[in-house]
């Protein structure tokens, strides 16, 4: 048993295949995002949230390129991600963060894409939301505000959610004093798609459900949902609240295609059952492969 807790407190090594792995996503990540930021956001003075915001209002004030301050922002935070997170994290930051420097670097003399506004918010908000995803995805970060969103939550009753959304509210209003309101507004457009696409990047677009069902027939329902569906299920002892009664829960992990036609087996078999449908962004081990029906 001890022998077995000294093992849990180490921390794993990453395999070479995986290392590699890591590396090649981080890289392209963060060539995505010197793309967002070179070839469409900064030309237009549309900026992102967080440290990238700040890089970006700097780097017009002053005329020094934004790679440079991209990288001095968010060494302080390495430290701090270091204690918080882990080695790993740091290290991968460091990594994402560096190429992130030298690609806006090598891209600055480079001729923007477009020099529509709106097409620079939406198209470079799709492009840099996809970039941070990957490397978020890999194990590295590209923005500090996130790690120093983690230490005020510890001294203040704000989340770390609440934090990051005050602290982004005031960088791109910051934008209308130094771009004009028309560029900040375009730059909560791009802010806005570039959430969004970092959580579907993360997230993928295969995205599971999980599936709770309380019924008199739980039985038949679990053969049913296995012979029709092809899904695997899991029988959960429970005990009814109110009643006391013993219960048979049912327990699977469906695709959001399959959703329907599950809903369907249910309703034909117990009316009365008890259904709870959620979404889970990930499903790794057991026996969630799917078995052929016909």
């Amino acid at each position: 048993m001890q022998a077995g807790l000294e093992k849990a407190k180490q921390h794993s090594k990453l395999s070479l295949p995986k290392l590699v792995k890591r590396a090649v996503f981080i890289l392209l990540g963060a060539a995505l995002v010197s793309v967002g930021l070179e070839n469409f956001l900064v030309p237009n003075n549309i900026i992102d949230g967080g440290i990238v915001g700040i890089s970006i209002i700097t780097s017009h004030l002053s005329g020094i390129p934004i790679g440079v301050f991209l990288l001095l922002f968010n060494l302080p935070f390495l430290f701090i991600g270091y204690k918080q997170i882990g080695k790993t994290f740091a290290f991968s930051t460091l990594f994402a963060v560096s190429l992130m420097s030298v690609g806006t670097w090598l891209l600055h003399p480079v001729p923007p894409l477009t020099t529509d506004p709106l097409l620079a918010a939406v198209f470079g908000g799709i492009i840099l939301g996809i970039g941070v995803g990957m490397v978020i995805r890999s194990g590295g970060s590209l923005d500090g505000t996130e790690i120093m969103a983690i230490l005020f939550s510890k001294k203040t009753p704000f989340s770390v959610g609440e934090v990051v959304m005050f602290f982004n509210l005031f960088i791109l209003s910051s934008a209308g004093f130094v771009f004009g309101w028309d560029h900040a507004m375009y730059s909560l457009i791009a802010y806005y798609i570039a959430f969004k696409l970092i959580d579907i990047t993360i997230e993928g677009f295969d995205e599971s459900k999980s599936v709770w069902i309380i019924s008199e027939n739980s039985r038949e329902l679990g053969d049913a949902i296995m012979n029709r569906l092809g899904r695997g299920v899991t029988y959960l002892q429970g005990e009814g609240g109110f009643t006391g009664g013993n219960k048979l829960v049912i327990f699977c992990v469906i695709n959001r295609l399959e959703e329907a036609k599950l809903k369907s087996i249910v309703e034909e078999l117990d009316q009365s059952a008890f259904l709870a449908v959620g979404n889970i962004h990930d499903v790794k081990g057991g026996r969630f492969k799917k078995k052929d029906i016909h």
